[in-house]
C-alpha cells in the first residue's frame, strides 16, 4: 500500500524505517508546508517496507513516501519514538494568572487587610455572579520596561493596577443578558491605583464595547491619578487619551455607578465624578487634586485626609449615598444597578391604610415623609439618593408591585417645603437620571412653591427653579402626582412635570390644598385697597382673616376635583392602586436599544 504526501512541502522527519511494524494513526513521515508541520500517517496497520524520500527532500501532491504491508502487528510492537506536546507554555500562562490572585501576593493583601480595607479582587468576587467574569488585559504590565525588569514589572504592576472585564450581577434574578455589567476596579496595592498608560488602553477598550452595546457599568475608583512614571511611549501630556470621555459619553446610554473607598483623587476622582451616582465609604477623600497637585500649585502642602473627606463631600452633593465600608458599597451597587435590570416578580408591602394617618389632621403640623414613601414602596425597596443634600426634596429608587419607580417628594418639615435651589438642582437632576433610564416618576407634592427672598436670589433659585421646569417639561416616561398637603403657585407645577394636567395623572389626598401662591399673600396683595378701606384695626383683621379662610375653602382639595383642576382625590390607601396603574401602561425601558435617544445624566 502506497503512502503518498498530500501536499506539497519539505520532509522534516521520518520516524519509522523498513521493517517496522506499525498502527494505524501512526506518523510515517513528516512534512513541513508553509511553516506548519503536517505529519503523514499509516492508513493501517502494517509494516514499513520501505521509505522513498529523506530528510531535507521536496516533495509535491502525490509523490510517493513509503510502502506499507497491512496486516497485524503484534500487540505491543516497537513503535517510533513518540513526539511530546510541550504544555510550557500553557504552565507559563497558568502562572501568570494565578500570581494575580491575593494569595500569591500576601504582604501586599496584609498591607491593604492592616488598613481594614479589602483587595480589588476581594471586591470583584463579592460583585459579580460566580464564575460569571472574563477579564480584558489581566495580563498588562505598566510601560516602565526602560526603567525596571519585565519579571519585576510582572510581580509589582500586574494588570497595570486596574481589573477590567464583563460579567454578570443579579443574573438569578433578571437573566444573563439584563445582568450583564461591564466592571472597572483600581487596585490601590499596585502603583497606588494610578493611571497607566496601558490601564488606560484597558478602560478604553471596555467603555467602547459597553458604549456600543449600552452595558451598564461599576467603577471602584480608588486612586491617586494619572502615573508620571510611564515612559515607555513617546507620550508629553496624554491629553488625548478618550477614557474620560468615553465614560462621559456613557452616560444616559447605560447606568453607571462609582465606588470610593479610601483616597481617590485626580483622574481617578473625575473619572468617578462621569458616573450617575457615586457611593462612597466613611473612610474614603475625594478630589479633583491629590497632596501632589495641591502643592505643585503653590497652594499649601495638605494631607490626603484633608483634602475632600467625607462629611464635606455628602454635604456638597457629590457623593451620592454615604457607606460604613466596601462590603457595604459593593452590595448597595448591586441593588442600584437592580433597578434598571427589570421586573422583580416577588415582592410584599406594608398594609396601605397606615397612609390614612401619617398625615396630621392639623394642617400647620409636620410629618415623617420618608414613612410614607417607605409605606407606599415594596418592603425593602427604597434607595435614596443624596439624603443629606438639599435636604427639603427627597429623591429616591423604589419598587411598586416589583415595578421600578422613581419617588420625588417635598419635605414638609424643611422650610415647610418649599423648593430652594440645591432642592430644584437635586430633583432635576434625579428626573434625568430617571428619563434617560426609563423609570417612571412618582411625586409626592407638599410645597408652598419656590423659596423667596433677597437669599434665594443671591443663591441663583431663578435659573434652577427654571431648570427643574425645563426637566419636568420634557420628561419621555410617565410621571405621576401626588399632592399630600400643599400645592401652591409654580413650585408646585415644577413638581407636576410644568403643569397639573401634563403627567400621567395629578390627583390629591384629602389633606390636600391649593392655591395660585400662599393664600395669605394672595389675600393681601388681592385685597389690599379694601383692607386698607377699613379704618378699625380689629374690624381689618376679622375681614382679612375671612378672606383667607374663604381661599383656604376654595382651594380644598375636594373642590378642586370638583372643579376638575385635579384627576382625584383619593383614599391615601389607594394610591399604590393608581401608581400600579399608571404603571401598567407604561412603555417598556428602551434605554438598551440603539435608537433610545441618548439624555446624559
Amino acid at each position: 500500500m502506497d503512502i503518498s504526501s498530500p501536499l506539497v512541502g519539505t520532509v522534516v522527519s521520518v520516524p519509522v524505517s523498513p521493517g517496522q511494524p506499525v498502527a494505524a494513526g501512526s506518523p510515517v513521515v513528516v512534512i513541513e508546508s508553509m511553516k506548519m508541520e503536517h505529519p503523514v500517517t499509516a492508513p493501517s496497520d502494517g509494516t514499513i517496507d520501505a521509505i522513498a524520500v529523506a530528510v531535507g527532500d521536496v516533495v509535491g501532491a502525490g509523490d510517493l513516501l513509503a510502502h506499507l504491508s497491512p496486516g497485524p502487528i503484534d500487540p505491543d510492537p516497537p513503535q517510533a519514538e513518540a513526539e511530546h506536546t510541550s504544555h510550557r507554555d500553557l504552565e507559563e500562562v497558568l502562572d501568570r494568572h494565578a500570581r494575580l490572585e491575593d494569595d500569591r501576593r500576601p504582604t501586599a493583601v496584609e498591607r491593604r487587610r492592616s488598613r481594614r480595607r479589602r483587595t480589588a479582587r476581594t471586591n470583584l468576587h463579592d460583585l459579580v455572579d460566580p464564575g460569571s467574569f472574563v477579564e480584558y488585559g489581566a495580563l498588562a504590565i505598566a510601560a516602565q520596561e526602560s526603567r525596571h525588569s519585565t519579571e519585576d514589572l510582572i510581580e509589582r504592576t500586574s494588570s497595570d493596577g486596574v481589573i477590567t472585564g464583563f460579567g454578570t450581577i443579579n443574573a438569578e434574578l433578571f437573566g444573563d443578558t439584563a445582568a450583564a455589567t461591564a466592571v472597572v476596579i483600581y487596585d490601590d496595592t499596585i502603583l497606588a491605583g494610578t493611571q497607566g498608560f496601558r490601564g488606560h488602553a484597558k478602560t478604553d477598550r471596555l467603555l467602547r464595547r459597553a458604549l456600543d452595546e449600552r452595558i451598564p457599568l461599576v467603577l471602584y475608583a480608588e486612586g491617586g491619578g494619572g502615573r508620571p512614571g510611564d515612559v515607555d511611549l513617546p507620550v508629553i501630556a496624554g491629553l488625548e487619551v478618550p477614557t474620560f470621555r468615553l465614560m462621559a459619553q456613557l452616560s444616559g446610554r447605560a447606568p453607571t455607578v462609582a465606588v470610593v473607598a479610601g483616597y481617590c483623587f485626580a483622574g481617578n476622582a473625575v473619572f468617578a465624578a462621569c458616573a450617575d451616582v457615586i457611593i462612597a465609604t466613611e473612610d474614603s477623600n475625594l478630589g479633583a487634586g491629590g497632596p501632589a497637585m495641591i502643592e505643585g500649585g503653590g497652594l499649601g502642602s495638605f494631607a490626603p485626609t484633608d483634602i475632600g473627606p467625607i462629611d464635606e463631600q455628602v454635604a456638597a452633593g457629590v457623593v451620592d449615598i454615604r457607606v460604613a465600608d466596601e462590603a457595604e458599597a459593593t452590595g448597595v451597587a448591586k441593588q442600584y444597578l437592580s433597578y434598571f435590570q427589570g421586573t422583580r416578580t416577588a415582592w410584599d408591602c406594608a398594609d396601605q391604610d397606615e397612609l390614612r394617618t401619617i398625615v396630621p389632621q392639623n394642617r400647620t403640623r409636620i410629618y415623617d415623609i420618608r414613612r410614607v414613601i417607605r409605606t407606599l414602596a415594596d418592603s425593602g425597596s427604597v434607595l435614596e439618593l443624596r439624603p443629606q443634600w438639599g435636604p427639603g426634596m427627597v429623591t429616591a429608587l423604589a419598587r411598586i408591585e416589583g415595578r421600578s419607580v422613581g419617588i420625588v417628594a417635598n419635605v414638609g418639615s424643611h422650610m415647610g417645603g418649599a423648593i430652594d435651589a440645591v432642592g430644584a438642582t437635586k430633583a432635576a437632576r434625579f428626573l434625568t437620571l430617571c428619563d434617560a433610564y426609563d423609570v417612571p416618576v412618582v411625586v409626592l407634592a407638599d410645597t408652598p412653591g419656590f423659596m423667596v427672598g433677597p437669599e434665594s436670589e443671591r443663591e441663583g433659585l431663578l435659573r434652577h427653579a427654571g431648570r427643574l421646569m425645563i426637566t419636568g417639561a420634557n420628561m419621555g416616561v410617565p410621571v405621576a402626582t401626588v399632592v399630600i398637603r400643599k400645592g401652591y403657585g409654580l413650585g408646585a407645577q415644577a413638581m407636576a412635570a410644568g403643569a397639573f394636567k401634563t403627567g400621567a395623572f395629578t390627583i390629591a389626598w384629602p389633606t390636600g390644598e391649593f392655591g395660585m401662591m400662599n393664600l395669605e399673600g394672595a389675600v393681601r396683595h388681592g385685597y389690599r385697597r379694601e383692607l386698607e378701606a377699613i379704618a378699625d384695626p380689629t374690624d381689618r383683621e376679622e375681614r382679612y382673616a375671612a378672606l383667607v379662610a374663604n381661599e383656604y375653602t376654595k382651594g380644598t382639595a375636594l373642590n378642586m376635583a370638583t372643579h376638575f383642576e385635579i384627576d382625584a382625590v383619593i383614599d391615601p390607601a389607594e394610591t399604590r392602586h393608581w401608581i400600579t396603574a399608571m404603571l401598567r401602561t407604561a412603555p417598556e425601558p428602551r434605554w438598551r436599544h440603539s435608537d433610545h435617544r441618548n439624555r446624559s445624566v
